[in-house]
């Protein structure tokens, strides 16, 4: 090419520019510096590598100039005599000289040899190269998140080379349905995700995988969905196999699963057809996280949900017969809901459940028996009325303690009294466990530190202000660290789960910090105000339903019997009432019957 650029006429140069800047959709201009820059270096390599020697191609006539270029300086800071001129020799050129001028002295034509046209050519193609690649990846840089169309070009390896006109993509083995073939010149469609620079060009990284994919798919086959009248809120899928979307509608006149399930099943089919069979679940989305979870768990029937919301973890009780069919095939239905909610789920069989539960009340049975020197059928009595501790025996009101059957003031008093007695002999034997351990007098007097706390900080080798000041908030409520099979492992800390929450656990730490003096006050005053601003921030992003859901949540905390119920209401959905509040169920099964067909 540039052999042709070299001797052509200055039309033909023109015209050359013109042509390669077409085939490769770049700019003119860039092909035409590619052309400056090869007889720049190729007039180098006749007159010498230590000269400036810059050409210049006019874009409108096709004219060449070439310049050997010197700049003036002082008389005492020439470095390099090829380009660079003192000013009392520019003087005697020219006496308007002055420091920082340049001065250009036109060279005259010269012929190419064979070595320097070769050189000028690959100059020509780099540049020209570069300028593509950088031109793709503008061009597809911004439209991450489409569905891009393509021609199948080659497969290699599992890994297909997609032909998107004028950039090629690749669908990596990971990013592709399985079972799923391609030949060359199939068309194609995918999800357009990553686009990297690489040194060999832009890379264009497609899935036919990836949950978005779906989500688009479902945005071009339902007009309410790419309108925003139905939102897609959570996407997981099992690709080939399975999937699970949560759509939710901002128009309460119009049903987000039977609106995306379309007449006869025709729009779902459509994304289906796509995706090679792919079932899809459509399942209503809710803001609250107990009915979404149910929801997500169809078509198995769930008993109740008991939420952890600090760990983001649910465990779910079903019937026993109910359970393969919460599980799935290989764990899929379980899997996909966990991914679809955003929570690890657990699920338990109801039998297990009972069996857990006998155990616990067996087991506080036998604590209310040697706390309070009581029978069986009195520990037994005050269990099943729902009293978890030796505390609540002993400082909840003596009304409580009427409303239960054949109790009355008397009995109520002696049966707190005997409760204080233990909990107070139960302290001091703590007190004394502490102070073996060496669990200092100071650390008593942290706000927040109960004896119970302090022997368990001293079974841990922390004993001081300055040793709790080390801490990190994991150190004291626990974290989660992947186990052998991949899947997080809950690893207990100084405390057992929710007997401190983590943002508890930093100001515990900060305050001695401050105590031993390693921060000034100021530092637990900003802490407290930045978590107080962040809560406040989270209220602001709650709808109105969540909203009085938190406030039944604190009204609760008012009373005395109400406590205990919406206490209980918080964490454990009862299947019955959740189909009661639901006015959607019935069109959630009439989506599971059309995607059911499919």
């Amino acid at each position: 090419m540039s052999t042709v650029g070299v001797s052509a006429n200055r039309l033909e140069i023109l015209q050359i520019a013109k042509a390669v800047a077409e085939e490769k959709s770049i700019d003119r201009s860039i092909v035409i510096g590619a052309m400056q820059e090869a007889i720049e270096k190729a007039a180098k390599s006749r007159y010498g590598q230590e000269h400036d020697i810059r050409a210049v191609i006019d874009a409108d006539t096709g004219e060449q100039t070439l310049w050997r270029v010197q700049t003036v300086v002082a008389d005492d800071e020439v470095e390099d005599p090829a380009q660079q001129l003192a000013l009392t020799e520019a003087k005697k050129i020219d006496a308007s000289y002055e420091v920082g001028t340049e001065i250009k002295e036109e060279l005259p034509p010269f012929d190419f040899g064979r070595v320097a046209a070769q050189t000028a050519k690959q100059v020509i193609m780099q540049k020209v190269r570069d300028a593509e690649r950088e031109r793709q990846y503008d061009e597809y840089k911004d439209r991450v998140g489409e569905i891009i169309n393509g021609i199948v070009k080659r497969v290699e390896y599992g890994h297909v080379i997609v032909d998107l006109g004028r950039a090629e993509g690749i669908i990596r083995r990971n990013d592709g349905i399985p079972r799923e073939n391609f030949q060359p010149n199939d068309r194609v469609r995918a999800y357009l995700y990553k686009v990297s620079r690489e040194t060999k060009g832009p890379q264009i990284f497609l899935s036919r995988a990836h949950p978005d994919f779906m989500v688009k798919l479902f945005a071009q086959e339902v007009p309410e969905v790419y309108d925003g009248v139905i939102e897609i809120r959570a996407c997981a899928r099992d690709a080939g196999s399975r999937a699970k979307i949560g759509v939710i509608s901002n128009d309460s006149s119009i049903d987000p699963v039977g609106a995306c399930v379309g007449m006869r099943g025709a729009r779902v089919q459509a994304v289906v057809g796509e995706l090679s069979g792919e079932k899809i679940d459509i399942i209503p989305w809710n803001y609250d996280a107990a009915t979404f979870i149910v929801n997500a768990l169809q078509p198995a029937e769930v008993s109740k949900v008991v939420l952890d919301e600090d760990e983001q973890r649910v465990e779910v009780v079903v019937a026993d017969d109910q359970f393969p069919l919460a599980i799935g095939r290989r764990g899929q239905n379980v899997r996909l809901a966990s991914q679809l909610t955003g929570w690890q789920i657990d699920l338990v069989t109801e039998t297990a459940d009972s069996e857990r539960y006998q155990k616990d009340f067996q087991a506080r049975t036998e604590l209310f028996m040697k706390a309070l020197d009581a029978d069986e059928t009195l520990a037994q009595l005050l269990a099943s009325e729902g009293f978890e501790s030796v505390e609540e025996i002993a400082y909840v009101a003596p009304e409580d303690f009427i409303s239960i059957d054949g109790f009355d003031l008397e009995v109520a008093n002696e049966i707190q009294e005997r409760a204080r007695e233990y909990l107070e002999n139960l302290a001091a034997e703590q007190d004394a466990r502490r102070k073996e351990l060496g669990v200092e007098d100071s650390v008593m007097e942290l706000e927040g530190m109960t004896v119970a706390f302090a022997v368990k900080f001293g079974e841990n080798e922390v004993a001081t202000l300055e040793d709790i000041a080390g801490l990190v908030p994991d150190d004291i409520t626990g974290w989660r660290e992947p186990g052998p099979d991949g899947k997080p492992v809950f690893k207990e800390g100084i405390l057992k789960k929710g007997e401190m929450r983590k943002d508890e656990a930093q100001i515990f730490i900060m305050r001695a910090r401050v105590a031993a003096g390693w921060v000034e006050p100021e530092a637990l005053e900003q802490l407290e105000a930045d978590m107080a601003a962040e809560a406040e921030g989270e209220m602001a992003d709650l709808s109105e339903e969540e909203r009085a859901l938190l406030a039944l949540g604190d009204i609760g905390k008012g009373g005395n019997e109400a406590d205990e119920e919406l206490a209980e209401e918080e964490l454990i959905f009862d299947l019955d009432a959740l189909a009661a509040e639901e006015a959607g169920d019935d069109t959630a099964e009439d989506g599971d019957d059309a995607d059911s067909k499919e």
